[in-house]
Formats: structure tokens, C-alpha cells, sequence
């Protein structure tokens, strides 16, 4: 027998131990994928009992796990969440979470609005989007990254409240980023042609803003799972909080601190560019005080167009430059 005719069978028995390798790999894959489903499903029901027991009604209702082969999926068709001792709920439409086989750590999910809430003190809020997705780093023991991004948002008040609904907001574009770097929580956020209806400001008109900023929180990772009810005793470094309309700008950075008896320090610096045009829509925002803002504004456009101003917090106590300002009331 020639070597041609022992190829045949020898290839042959190599293709069959591929195929049966590879059927054993999606054997395993698939027992893992339907195992997995199944914790989600029982950890879901788990977590939802237990917040329950609490005296908490939490559900997300017809839970489904889908996606097989190629994708792992969870949804749910409401979200809801009432706590009957703080008389606080929120509830929003469908939730869509989806993570690709090819990045299991990296899932996108999706909700729909409107997410409504009730909180003690204010009044019941609807919340509305076009578009809200999520997307996930996950790590251990923290995510690196969660990052929220909302196209088409609106706000008003909810008209299921017995009162007629009053607008409140909407914006073309919002979107926010969390990420630990050490100890600390560093958030990122920005929004774009942000309108504030007048009736929600008391009648005041301000022109359509956009918005950017980052900020640390010190120490935020160990105040993560810590039902945290008081600012005091926390500390944020403003990198850069930045607000614009047209040509005008004001741009805030620096430490503040609130200490155990509420008192604020802060060491920032105020950054204006065109004070004019600062000043113009501060004016017609406030106009019972449009002659002062004014004089005020022209003093600052003597230093340029791009003065740069601190403010100071010691104690509580402010001051502006070398321009008392009076004291901060302590915060809760």
C-alpha cells in the first residue's frame, strides 16, 4: 500500500477528532450557559425576597435570560422599587442588559422610560428619554467603569399627581461617568442644550446651557455600600465644572471639604470668559437685580475677558477675592 492511500484515513480520523473536540467544547459551553441563566434567575428571586422581607416591595417583572449561543441577555419588562417606611418609589419601563460572548465583562444595557419617583419633600417627578444606555466594565471588587449616556431627556412633574403637570427641563444630550482611581470615585459628566422651563425657576429665563465637568470624590470607595445620610465629613476635589451659553463661560475648580459640624471649606477658583455676556444673561435671569449684576460685571471686564476670581470658604465664612461675602448655613 502506497503513502497516498494511508492519507485518507488518517486525515479522516483527524477531522473526526476535531469535530468531537469541538462538540465537547460547546457541550461544556452551552451546560455553563444554561447554568449561568439559572443563578441569574434564583440570585434575581434571592435578591428580590430579601429586599422584600425588608419591608420593601422591589420586582422586575417576567425576569427573561436569553441569547443563547452567541450573546448573554437578562430583561425585564418594569422596574419597580417602593419603601413604605421612607415612602419612597420609582419605577421605569423595560430593562434590556446584553453582553457578548466575545466580551462577557463588558455588558450594554438598555432602558426605557419614564422612570417616575416620589420622594418625601418633593414633588412626584416623570422622567423621559428617547434613548438611556448603559455600559459596564466589570471588575473585582468594583466595576472600572459605569457609564450612562441619555439622548432626548425631559423632565416634569408627574401627571398622575392630582395637580396639572408642569415642564421642567429637557435636554438633546446628558451622559455621566463613574470610575474608581484608588481610594477615591472620579466622575465625569457633561450635557448638551439644556432648557429649564420658567415656570420651574419662578418665572425666571435663562438661555439654553451646555454643560461638562469632572470631580473626585475622596474616599468614595469606601462609602460605597454605606448607606450614607449626611455630606458631613466628605471631601470633593472639582477638577472642572464647566457651564456655557454662546460666547459665556463660568468655570469652577478647587477642593471642598465639609467637616462633622457642617461647616464648608473650599478653596476654588472662578473662571469667566466674557463677563459681558455673563452678565447679560444673569440679568435677564434675575432682572430685579440686573442693575447691580451689571455694575458688578463691568468692574470684572476691566481685568480682560477672561478674569479669573477665588473664592474662598473657610469655616463656613466666604469671601471673594478680598470681598466678604457672609457665611454658608452648616449642611446636613
Amino acid at each position: 500500500m502506497t503513502s497516498s492511500d494511508e492519507r485518507p484515513p488518517k486525515f479522516r480520523r483527524r477531522l473526526f477528532w476535531l469535530v468531537a473536540f469541538i462538540a465537547v467544547l460547546f457541550a461544556i459551553y452551552s451546560g455553563g450557559w444554561f447554568y449561568l441563566a439559572d443563578r441569574v434567575r434564583s440570585e434575581a428571586d434571592k435578591a428580590v425576597a430579601a429586599l422584600n422581607g425588608n419591608g420593601i416591595e422591589a420586582g422586575c417583572s417576567n425576569l427573561t435570560v436569553s441569547g443563547y449561543p452567541f450573546s448573554f441577555a437578562v430583561s425585564c419588562d418594569t422596574l419597580a422599587y417602593e419603601d413604605d417606611t421612607r415612602n419612597v418609589a420609582a419605577s421605569t419601563g423595560s430593562f434590556n442588559a446584553v453582553a457578548q460572548i466575545t466580551r462577557p465583562l463588558s455588558p450594554v444595557a438598555d432602558l426605557r422610560g419614564p422612570l417616575r419617583t416620589s420622594i418625601p419633600g418633593m414633588t412626584p417627578l416623570w422622567i423621559d428619554w428617547d434613548r438611556l444606555r448603559a455600559d459596564v466594565k466589570l471588575s473585582w471588587p468594583l466595576p472600572r467603569r459605569i457609564a450612562l449616556k441619555a439622548e432626548g431627556l425631559s423632565g416634569q412633574t408627574d401627571p398622575a399627581d392630582d395637580t396639572d403637570p408642569v415642564s421642567l427641563f429637557s435636554a438633546g444630550t446628558a451622559a455621566g461617568q463613574l470610575q474608581p482611581d484608588g481610594q477615591d470615585i472620579v466622575y465625569t459628566g457633561s450635557f448638551g442644550d439644556l432648557e429649564i422651563d420658567a415656570n420651574a425657576i419662578g418665572g425666571h429665563v435663562l438661555p439654553a446651557l451646555d454643560g461638562s465637568g469632572e470631580a473626585t470624590l475622596k474616599n468614595g470607595v469606601a462609602l460605597i455600600g454605606k448607606q450614607v445620610k449626611s455630606l458631613r465629613g466628605q471631601a470633593v476635589d472639582i477638577t472642572s465644572l464647566d457651564l456655557s451659553s454662546g460666547t459665556a463661560r463660568v468655570t469652577v475648580s478647587g477642593p471642598l471639604s465639609v467637616d462633622a459640624e457642617g461647616l464648608i471649606d473650599a478653596d476654588l477658583t472662578i473662571k469667566l470668559k466674557d463677563p459681558k455676556a455673563v452678565a447679560a444673561i444673569l440679568g435677564a435671569a434675575i432682572p430685579e437685580r440686573k442693575s447691580e449684576i451689571e455694575q458688578g460685571f463691568a468692574g470684572l471686564a476691566m481685568l480682560g475677558n477672561e478674569p479669573s476670581l477665588p473664592l474662598r470658604i473657610v469655616k463656613g465664612k466666604a469671601s471673594l477675592g478680598f470681598i466678604p461675602l457672609g457665611k454658608v448655613k452648616p449642611v446636613d
